[in-house]
């Protein structure tokens, strides 16, 4: 479970409890797997499960309380859920006017007025990045703005975003970031920020864990907005309700600012695309390949992306599976997704006239992976992952192919963590999950 191979631990839970059924610990242990997934229904069976054979149990009793809170809050949530069919998008129902900005807030101001609109501008997003560093907030009609404007641009992108890559130019792509926010900042400080000649994707899981998440999404939301053809973000397994409920997001943003942004949020998630092609060449996806043969980008760009992942399929497999040494597909450890072989890779790239997978996904100690034979690349940009792991970041920079039809070149960098306020990764996420990682 440490190692977030939440489907593997399931797995010998359960075959602990078949040899057991009396067996309290493997009740328990899947239990904690099941909750690492987001399914609270399925841990709240297993917690009640050993509650019977351990009733005294003090530890045991406490997880079942919280998980039987959690359970309750979810189904209070969906019966006040306004029903799918004709329901209004949270961005709709927003009226920023309601929420005017006081004489005496001193903080960033975006440029504009009440009464002709806001609008983001770079001496807004220095002064934000200023003010996040000192640990102080902006104003809810600046974070309702950045949110709203970003949504608008993400959901008129495809599902599959083409970006070239000239020649003589390059294009820098980054992993996981995972609300470390300082850790954003050092990226930015030693690669540039982005601008038109120094553009970026970063391929989704920009919050959860970390306890900075709502300043990493909004300063990039911020700068997507500022720069749209040079800021370019991926969907991740963590851009999702489920995950955020658990691994602190969705908690962050209402202790920061209120349930309402929460909920604008995860709408805005959904409008995340799910890939991006470099230079024709190279396939940037935030997990990786399927469980299926001949899967083609024209499948990719015709995913209905506009909805919380499902538990199967190819949405799912692109945020979720990860590569493997042995040839073949075989089931994943984390529970979802799958793992792909060599051969899986070489015949997807091959079909589809591609030269290389990049993803993220995966804490890598030394910050990248080049792996199947050099067919796929993992890049990972959160040192010190958690504050626990002690590996370095990494980002990707590409040039631009020297010759027509040529692929992109890669080159890497790894960086190590920046300091950062004394506050505890997953400071916001459900209390049994702090309790499983030990923080």
């Amino acid at each position: 479970m440490r190692l977030e191979c939440f489907g593997a631990a399931l797995a010998d839970a359960g075959r602990a409890i078949d040899a057991d059924p009396g067996y309290i610990k493997g009740y328990y242990r899947r239990a904690d797997a099941a909750l690492g997934l987001g399914r609270v229904a399925a841990a709240l069976r297993d917690f009640r499960a050993a509650a019977k054979v351990a009733p005294a149990d003090p530890d045991l009793r406490r997880k079942l309380a919280q998980c039987e809170k959690e359970a309750a809050r979810a189904r209070f949530e969906a019966a006040i859920a306004v029903p799918d069919a004709g329901s209004v998008p949270v961005a709709d129902r927003i009226d920023v006017r309601t929420m005017p900005v006081e004489a005496d807030y001193v903080g960033p101001r975006m440029e504009g007025s009440e009464e002709d609109g806001y609008k983001v501008t770079l001496p807004f997003i220095e002064g934000m990045i200023e003010s996040f560093r000192a640990q102080r907030s902006i104003h809810r009609r600046f974070a309702f703005e950045v949110v709203l404007a970003a949504k608008a641009l993400l959901a008129a992108s495809p599902p599959v975003v083409d970006i070239p890559i000239p020649s003589e130019s390059h294009f820098t792509v980054c992993g996981d970031v995972h609300g470390q926010f300082y850790d954003l900042l050092r990226i930015w400080e030693r690669n540039g920020p982005p601008t038109a000649d120094n553009p970026y994707l970063f391929n989704g899981d920009f919050v959860d864990r970390g306890s900075f998440s709502v300043e990493v999404i909004l300063t990039l939301f911020a700068y997507k907005v500022l720069h749209p053809e040079s800021l370019f973000l991926a969907r991740g397994n963590h851009e999702s309700a489920g995950m955020n409920k658990v691994y602190g997001f969705d908690g962050e943003v209402r202790a920061k600012f209120s349930p309402l942004l929460a909920d604008l949020f995860r709408e805005t998630f959904c409008a995340l695309p799910l890939a991006h092609v470099l230079g024709g060449r190279v396939l940037v996806v935030h997990g990786g390949l399927f469980s299926r043969d001949g899967v083609t980008l024209a499948d990719l760009r015709a995913v209905d992306r506009f909805r919380e992942p499902p538990e199967e399929g190819l949405m799912c497999e692109l945020l979720w599976s990860d590569p493997a040494p042995e040839p073949g597909r075989a089931p994943s450890k984390r529970g979802v997704g799958v793992a792909f072989g060599p051969d899986v890779t070489r015949a997807f790239l091959e079909e589809n006239n591609l030269g290389l997978l990049v993803r993220s996904h995966e804490v890598k100690d030394g910050g990248f992976e080049v792996e199947h034979g050099g067919r796929c690349v993992t890049v990972f940009s959160a040192p010190n992952y958690c504050d626990a792991m002690g590996n370095l970041g990494a980002w990707i920079r590409f040039e631009g192919a020297a010759e027509p039809g040529g692929d992109p070149t890669p080159h890497f960098t790894t960086f190590d963590a920046a300091p950062h306020p004394p506050v505890r990764p997953m400071a916001f996420a459900s209390p049994f999950m702090g309790g499983m990682f030990g923080l």
